[in-house]
This record gives C-alpha cells, structure tokens and sequence, in this order.
C-alpha cells in the first residue's frame, strides 16, 4: 500500500482549537521601525519652527514681564525713600517736631509701598500668565469664566478680610492717624502703637493692647491732631466773693504761662471764661486753654493743684469739704449706747398681751 493511500484512508487530520493553537507574536520588523522613525522625524521637520516660534515668544514673555517687575519695583522703593529722606529733614526743625512724627510717616509710606509693590507685581505676573497661555493657544473664556466665579464665591466668603483691608488701605492713605496718636475708635481708644492693613494695635489707658479691625471702625477721633483743650470746673460756695475768686484764678494762670514745661504745652494763655453755672449754694467757673496735642490732661491735672492751693491760700472754701461745723463731744453717759427698754419686756403691757397666743377653750363634757 501507498503512502498517499494510508493517508487517505486514515481521514483528514484533526483542525487544533484556538484555545490549543500557539501564540502569535508579532515582532516589528526593521521595515516597520525604519518607517516610524521617518514618520517622527518628518513631524518634527515640519512642525519645529512653530515650537520655537512658542518657546521664544513664551521667554521673550516671561524675560520682559521679569524685568518690568523689578523696574516697577524699584521705582516705587526710591519713591518711598525718597518721602522718608523729606520727613527726616522736616523732622529737624522746629515745626517739624511739632507736626511731623517720623516713626509715623515711616511705617505710613512702607505700608504704602508694600501694597503698591504687591499690586504691580500682581498685575504684571498675572497678564504674563495669561498672554504665555495664549501663546499656547488655549481658549482662555471658560478659564476667565471660571476664575471669575471662583473670585465672587472667594471674595462673598472673606468679605469681611477684604473690607479689613480697603478700610486699612485708605487710612493709611489718607493718613487719619498714625502711630503714637491717641484715637477713640468706637469699640476702643487709647495710643496708636501699629497700624496695619487688617487691623490696629492700641494700647488702653491701663496698658491692655486693643486690636481693633479695620473693617469694624465706623467713626475715628484724633485726639492727637491740631491742638486740645484743657477745661477745669471749678466748684465754690455761692457766699463766696466772685471778684476774688477770679483774682485768685487769673493770678494762678499767669504764674503757669510763664513758668516751664508748662509754657511749652500751653499754645494759648489760660483763660477765665466766667461763670458756667449757678445753683443755690454753689457755683462753677470754667477755667480753659487751647494746649499742645495729647498735653489736656496732663495740664489740666497740674492747673487743679495749684488751684486748689491758691484757694486755700486765700481762705476760698470749695464745695466738697466740710460744710458741717463739728459738734462738741458729748458728756460721756453710760446708758447713751444702750436701747431703749421694749414694751414687750413688760408682760402687764398691752402690746404683751397681744402678742401672746391665745388659749384654747375646751368644751363641756369634751374628754380632757
């Protein structure tokens, strides 16, 4: 027998199932790699001038918002020198001492070079941020959109910080006080020891430091602006004589304009104004000076003691002293420290009788 019989007769030969065929492994032939490789370098031959068009436009960007910056900067610091170097030499005169403070003025134009240095860069960063995405290409409304959003939801949620904030921006350019003023701000008062751009430190008349949120000031008075005045009542007996009472005042306000520190404080010379006020068994005469700012009390302490020692120089008798002779003294009498004796001591008395409990009455018959 044949072998194409044997075959034949033994049938065709079993197809094998995919689950026993081998595995085929496709390797990438030198072909396939040689056409990739063209393939990339022909991309990169036909698109190469436009990413460096990109990359140089993206640093000529970059370098000119870079340099703007610290131009822009460096302005606003010789700026800020520059008004520094004026107070100084303002300071040295006489009216500069009287008008100008140069820790304030100092700490004023640094917090005002600090906010216009923050506001440039963030100006000038913030556009070149957007021109380098469009140089990119990149569709830039949905990101505006969004930032836009994300900018009222911030600014409704911290609007208090951002109130503290404009509030702390136009103090400080408007200059409504400044460090060592003696301000009332509503919610508290005392010295100006730092202003800031959120809040303000004050120093109460105790020595307890108040910080106080620009945003929460509604009204502000300088107690340390222009000049003060310093106002003294002084209280007397109606019987008194007005004429020399007045005397007496006038004599001690000209001793006080003449005689130092007090001379330097005093920007007016005291003054009698009269009578403020008449009652029945007494009267007051105000007694007032225009002084030098945050110095009002201070003059006003001194002016009431050397009042109060004229007066009693002179026999004129204030209201608040004494206006009961004293008695004499009693002859001593044993029985002057006790009580009197009570009626209810007395068991005869009718107030006795009254108070004791009443007595049962027992029926007839009843079980005793």
């Amino acid at each position: 027998m044949s072998l194409s019989a044997v075959l034949t007769a033994a049938g065709p030969s079993p197809t094998p199932t995919p689950s026993e065929s081998p595995t085929a492994v496709t390797v990438p032939s030198l072909q396939d790699a040689q056409e990739s490789a063209t393939n990339a370098a022909g991309w990169v031959e036909e698109n190469w001038s436009t990413w460096l068009a990109i990359g140089l436009r993206v640093l000529l960007i970059l370098v000119i918002a870079a340099i703007l910056r610290v131009v822009v900067r460096r302005a606003i610091t010789k700026l800020i020198d520059r008004m520094n170097r004026t107070v100084q030499a303002v300071d040295g005169t006489t009216l500069g001492g009287l008008l100008v403070n140069v820790e304030r003025r100092r700490q004023r134009s640094q917090a005002i070079g600090s906010v216009l240095r923050s506001v440039a860069s963030f100006l000038i960063l913030g556009t070149a941020a957007l021109m380098v995405l469009g140089t990119f290409e990149i569709n830039l409304a949905p990101l505006l959109a969004s930032a836009g959003v994300a900018g009222v939801a911030i600014g409704f949620g911290a609007r208090n910080l951002v109130t503290d904030f404009l509030s702390g921006v136009f103090m400080i350019l408007e200059d409504q006080y400044g460090v060592g003023d003696q301000i009332d701000a509503g919610v508290a008062s005392g010295e100006v020891i730092e202003v800031g751009l959120r809040v303000t430190k004050l120093r109460g008349d105790n020595g307890e430091i108040w910080y106080v949120r620009n945003g929460e000031v509604k009204r502000i008075g300088n107690l340390s602006q222009g000049w003060a005045t310093a106002g003294v009542d002084v209280t007397v007996k109606a019987s008194e004589d007005l004429d020399r009472v007045k005397a007496t005042l006038v004599e001690v306000a000209e001793k006080m304009n003449k005689e130092e520190p007090w001379n330097e404080f005093l920007w007016s010379p005291i003054e009698v104004l009269g009578l403020d006020s008449v009652l029945i068994d007494s009267m007051v005469v105000r007694v007032s000076a225009k002084t030098m700012p945050g110095k009002s009390l201070t003059v006003e302490r001194e002016l009431r003691w050397r009042i109060k020692r004229a007066f009693d120089a002179a026999d004129i008798r204030i209201v608040g002293g004494p206006t009961v002779p004293p008695e004499e003294d009693p002859a001593l009498d044993p029985t002057a420290g006790m009580a009197a004796p009570s009626v209810y001591s007395n068991t005869a008395s009718p107030q006795a009788a009254a108070a004791s409990p009443l007595t049962p009455v027992t029926p007839p018959g009843a079980p005793k």
